[in-house]
């Protein structure tokens, strides 16, 4: 028993070619193949449960793809009759095949208070009053709670600001660049 047809995919020839390419480089990250494999298989005509099949995904997800797929349609149908070069397409097409922004927990502490912690890291214990020569997680966390830049924060989460240099709720470096918005400079 057969269910309805899903939509179908009309793939003008050179977003084609630019997703076979990324489908036959070495270098590109295997879920961009997959999702490439799916949009090419979709444009061929084939359903979405001989899509999973081919490429061993669950029909769910082929047609999560599908369906990002044709959203993305106008969008690159404008850069596209704009005259966007193959370079400028083929980032079009890599940010629409690229994950969604993940949802998760809000982070605990903003850039700025992790910065005034790092900064106080840099001080010499002796400018808060503190009779040691170097800090620990511990006396850098009474001393953020002391100055007011937190209400409260473990040595532990100190530990690991100093460490790493990053937030540990947070993806992206203290000085990260900003991720382009999906379709920006592809309109």
């Amino acid at each position: 028993m057969s269910g309805p047809r899903p939509p179908a995919v009309a793939l003008p020839l050179r977003q084609r070619q630019i997703l076979e390419s990324l489908v036959r480089r070495a270098t590109s990250a295997q879920r961009l193949v997959r999702r490439a494999r799916i949009i090419l298989a979709a444009a061929d005509g084939l359903n979405n449960a001989a899509i999973g099949r081919a490429v061993g995904l669950k029909s769910d997800t082929v047609r999560t793809w599908r369906d990002r797929w044709l959203a993305a349609g106008p969008r690159l149908a404008v850069a596209d009759a704009e005259g966007v070069d193959d370079h400028g397409l083929s980032r079009c097409l890599l940010l629409e095949l690229a994950d969604e922004p993940r949802a998760g927990a809000p982070a605990t502490f903003s850039a700025e208070q992790i910065c005034q912690i790092i900064a106080l890291a840099c001080e010499p214990p002796a400018t808060s009053g503190r009779p040691v020569t170097h800090w620990t997680p511990a006396d850098l966390a009474d001393e953020a709670i002391s100055r007011g830049i937190v209400t409260s924060i473990s040595e532990r989460t100190v530990g690991r600001f100093l460490g790493s240099g990053r937030a540990p709720a947070t993806p992206l470096g203290l000085l990260a660049e900003q991720r382009p918005s999906r379709g920006a400079g592809c309109v």
